[in-house]
């Protein structure tokens, strides 16, 4: 017997227990609630929590289920639709509105025996990447990151073993980072955005775990295609769960600290953390060349932009449609209405042309990449910041936004190409926090990639440190120790 805490098992043990027995799946929902209750009137990660519909999902899971996820709880980012929850996207526009079926996402997970717990909070449409009314569990005075900050919190904080997020720009990496976790980014097209639209360049979908294994199964759920898709990921030859723990063989790994916007500062520690894993790798057999990719210098955050904005502003005007009405100042955040107003006065040649400038650029980086297996980068420019420092209701939203980047100089590149890309939790920064190591893989291979994650976690394990003794107030639950 142990006294390791249930909540912070990997979904796949979790759901392995309740199969056997040994727990059951209203005992872990019971737990989560509990664990909520108690926390996030200080930490701010949920928008909604669905204690009834979620102990009713729970009481129908029993032992002998063979269901990936059977009975295990998780939480979604309020810009997915989950049946009668609020569906906000992080904005008051659309506090209101309640989805009326499941997203593809949240379909597979419930189909996999998952229980949906509630909806995490995010930045208004995803916009940044923080969460400002979120607080990281790891020092409540800094961000959980975003726009999956919400999700991240839950994760780090014990109330979810695991959660869904999204990344059009570093989402998922982005809170990995800075709350300790494993962030993985999915190729393009590997998730289907069934049902509302076809194809989406920038956004995957996926989750917020505390391993890479755990990652790689909840992977295999999420993956797949849906009637209707325009575009799709090439199927892979194996389970991801699979390929995950393979040895990955010995590799050609680019490694890099040289940001994807021009001159941006980059904190000395996370360079050093960079080399280290650089020299971690060697250690382990492969090649690590020190290299200058072509990432896209300082007008990629101006073709970004001219890319992202229309992505999110599409989504503030479907918005409007539910609401009945044209979407107004008043209706959101300065730096939202700027986005918004910047995306409509672009006209269709000039978006068009920006499209086609971000895949030239996106071939560039590729075919650049071909001679390696991985790139090995920093998730993040510095460590997580302090709460206030990028604010969406500051007087001036192009700094607010140019801020932002700033702070995740090394992220949006992998969405402009496509190619997975995970964040890992490798290693600690001097001020205590999480410092998060970023790997991008080759298009499609997310397998292999995780493979080579797998080994560093196995080289250098993470999954022991815990956040629940720094959270500076009572919790009021105690730790259920876990079957042996």
């Amino acid at each position: 017997m142990t006294d390791r805490d249930l909540l912070t098992l990997p979904a796949t043990e979790l759901a392995a227990l309740v199969g056997a027995g040994q727990v059951t799946s209203l005992e872990l929902v019971e737990l989560a609630l509990a664990r909520i209750a108690a926390l996030d009137a200080g930490l701010g990660a949920f928008v909604e929590v669905d204690d009834a519909g979620a102990r009713a999902m729970a009481a129908e899971v029993t032992a002998g289920d063979a269901r990936p996820l059977a009975g295990v709880p998780v939480a979604v980012k309020a810009n997915r639709a989950v049946t009668g929850l609020r569906l906000t996207c992080g904005s008051s526009l659309m506090r209101d509105v309640r989805a009326g079926h499941d997203h593809n996402a949240v379909r597979r997970l419930r189909g996999a025996g998952a229980i949906v717990v509630g909806t995490t909070a995010m930045p208004e449409w995803g916009i940044l990447p923080v969460t400002e009314g979120t607080r990281n569990p790891w020092d409540p005075t800094r961000t959980p990151g975003g726009s999956s900050g919400g999700s991240a919190a839950a994760v780090a904080a014990g109330m979810v073993p695991f959660a869904h997020g999204n990344d059009g720009g570093g989402s998922l990496r982005i809170p990995a980072a800075c709350c300790g976790l494993v962030g993985l980014k999915p190729q393009r097209g590997r998730v289907s955005h069934a049902p509302e639209i076809g194809e989406q360049f920038l956004v995957q979908d996926g989750v917020l775990t505390r391993t890479v294994a755990e990652t790689a199964a909840l992977l295999d759920v999420l993956a797949g295609t849906e009637p209707g898709d325009a575009s799709w990921a090439p199927p892979p030859s194996e389970p991801f769960a699979a390929a995950a723990a393979r040895d990955p063989g010995r590799l050609r790994i680019a490694m890099t600290w040289s940001p994807s916007l021009g001159d941006v500062p980059v904190d000395p520690d996370c360079v050093t953390a960079v080399t280290e894993t650089g020299l971690l790798l060697e250690g382990l057999g492969h090649e690590v060349v020190l290299a200058d990719p072509p990432w896209g210098g300082e007008g990629l955050l101006d073709l970004f932009a001219a890319l992202f904005g229309p992505a999110v502003s599409s989504q503030i005007a479907a918005a409007g449609m539910l609401a009945g009405r044209e979407p107004t100042e008043a209706d959101m955040e300065p730096l939202s209405w700027w986005v918004w107003r910047r995306a409509k006065a672009l006209d269709s040649v000039s978006a068009s042309l920006a499209a086609v400038r971000m895949q030239t650029l996106a071939r560039a980086v590729v075919t650049w990449a071909q001679p390696y297996d991985a790139i090995l980068c920093p998730t993040l420019a510095e460590s997580p910041l302090p709460l206030g420092t990028i604010d969406p209701f500051g007087p001036e939203p192009a700094r607010t936004f140019s801020r932002g980047a700033e702070f995740t100089p090394f992220t949006a590149i992998s969405n402009v190409t496509g190619s997975p890309a995970i964040s890992l939790p490798l290693a600690v920064h001097p001020d205590g926090l999480p410092l998060g190591i970023q790997l991008v893989g080759r298009p499609a291979g997310e397998g292999p990639l995780l493979a080579l994650a797998a080994q560093l976690e196995a080289a250098r394990p993470w999954s022991d440190r815990r956040v629940q003794s720094r959270i500076p107030y009572e919790t009021g639950v105690e730790n259920r120790p876990w079957p042996t």
